[in-house]
């Protein structure tokens, strides 16, 4: 039986050392600016308050969940796992935040 095809290509670029683009490539790019104009400006404490999580954090799991939830999530395109698992983990600090609070009140 053939070796079923990879669907997902992985690249690993070194960001100390990016490729080199050649002057064509570095004409074309200067030729059009990046538009910036419908992307939200982040809060300064943007990255504080959501520091990027790393990868080898991340477990594989089954998890069953309602279609329309799940489909809300599709419909945002690629990387709906990855919002899921925001929304999960401010969820879980709200809570751990609320315990704390809840039981920092207790004077017994």
């Amino acid at each position: 039986m053939p070796a079923k095809p990879r669907s997902i290509t992985h690249f690993r670029l070194d960001p100390a050392q990016p490729p080199t683009l050649t002057p064509e490539q570095q004409e074309r790019l200067d030729a059009r600016p990046i538009d910036y104009s419908d992307i939200p400006e982040l809060p300064d404490d943007f990255w504080t308050r959501h520091p990027p999580v790393k990868r080898e954090n991340k477990r594989l799991v089954t998890l069953r969940l309602d279609a329309d939830v799940l489909a809300f999530f599709r419909k945002h395109g690629r990387r709906y796992q990855t919002q899921m698992n925001a929304v999960l983990r401010a969820y879980m600090e709200a809570q751990s935040q609320e315990e704390q609070a809840h039981h920092g009140s207790d004077t017994r």
